[in-house]
């Protein structure tokens, strides 16, 4: 690395990680003020609401980030245009792709560290967060676990264990339950193809219950259908599946397989995992934006007006984002075209904005 590398990527990453932790601070002050009413009804305590607030923070980090990499560029490559550094720089013959080199190699590496942190932090730490919120603060039912693509539900005398919850249709699949007496010795337990939901109790279907009575061999009973008198409703297995922000990549490619299996439409787990991919790979795009604006409004306009217009380009890319996964989650556009298309079509707009001003 040059002297010349060195500097440029000590002005970007500097003003990366201030504009960040600008955002940051600002995000936690606006949603406590949102919560507080919240934590306050509920009274929850210091620990709790300080708790809640750090668990937010690798998802809220890593959604900033594109932004940041963007905004970070603007600056850096406008106050460099303004002070005539990149005059200076082509003046000795450095091309501008030379100049940009250390900002696009470090937008790439926060594509990966954005990948690493959506799989290895960011869904552990929203569900910390959401139990947080909804268990300890607001004395909700405690919840089960969602442990190798099953669910595992308790209640005060009996243990839920099913593979696959469809809030769609109301329906569990592959059900066992586990009847516990007071010294949690095994009573009885019932297997079952699914449950459905009719409205007011669950009705069990291709029944296997085994009845354990003392030292006797288990009864066991094969029955077509049986209604059970289970005090939990749909709601309450909804919170313990896991949203899409709560699964990894590789988790959710697996949930995604199981629906498949089970021939249930997983168009929009679908559509959110191609999304977790195409969102990584924005702060590419994004820094090669923010390197060429400056230099187009160093021809054609003032500083300030080409950091405006590229950070209107960049936060539509957020809106534009948001409305066609919401396509592809609805089965609108296929799911590779919705988390895809933003990217490439704001891909094709870096590029020859890059190569105009290169030229």
């Amino acid at each position: 690395m040059t002297v010349l590398d060195r500097y440029i990527a000590r002005e970007f990453i500097l003003t990366f990680f201030f504009v960040l932790l600008a955002f940051l601070c600002l995000y936690l002050v606006v949603d406590f003020f949102e919560r507080i009413r919240m934590f306050l009804s509920n009274n929850a305590t210091l620990a709790q609401i300080v708790s809640y607030h750090l668990y937010t923070v690798p998802s809220v980090v890593a959604t900033m980030m594109p932004a940041c990499v963007l905004l970070a560029a603007l600056i850096t490559f406008g106050l460099f245009s303004r002070n005539h550094e990149i005059v200076a720089m082509k003046a000795n013959g450095i091309s501008l792709t030379r100049i940009a080199r250390p900002v696009l190699a470090f937008g790439l590496f926060v594509c990966g560290l954005n990948f690493l942190l959506n799989e290895f932090v960011t869904p552990a730490a929203n569900w910390q967060a959401e139990y947080i919120k909804y268990v300890e603060v607001q004395k909700k039912k405690e919840w089960g676990a969602f442990k190798e693509n099953q669910i595992w539900y308790k209640s005060q005398n009996a243990i839920y264990n099913f593979k696959l919850f469809a809030p769609a249709e109301n329906r569990l699949k592959g059900v066992t339950i586990s009847y516990l007496d007071a010294g949690f010795s095994l009573l009885s337990r019932i297997d079952a193809r699914e449950a459905l939901w009719t409205g007011d109790r669950w009705e069990l279907r291709d029944v296997l219950r085994t009845t354990f009575a003392g030292k006797d061999f288990p009864v066991i009973e094969r029955l077509p259908t049986l209604a059970v008198d289970i005090a939990e409703t749909p709601d309450d297995f909804l919170v313990v599946q896991k949203s899409a922000e709560q699964m990894g990549f590789r988790e959710l490619r697996s949930y995604i397989r199981k629906l498949r299996q089970e021939g249930y439409d997983a168009t929009r787990h679908e559509t959110d995992l191609h999304g977790k991919i195409a969102f990584v790979f924005v702060s590419l795009i994004l820094a090669l934006i923010g390197v060429a604006f400056p230099m187009r409004s160093e021809r054609s306009g003032g500083i300030a007006q080409g950091i405006g217009i590229g950070v209107i380009i960049g936060f539509s890319y957020w809106i534009v984002f948001a409305f066609t996964l919401s396509l592809g989650r609805s089965g609108t556009i296929p799911p590779v075209v919705a988390a895809w298309a933003t990217n490439v079509i704001l891909g094709v707009v870096a590029v020859v904005m890059f190569r105009r001003v290169n030229t």
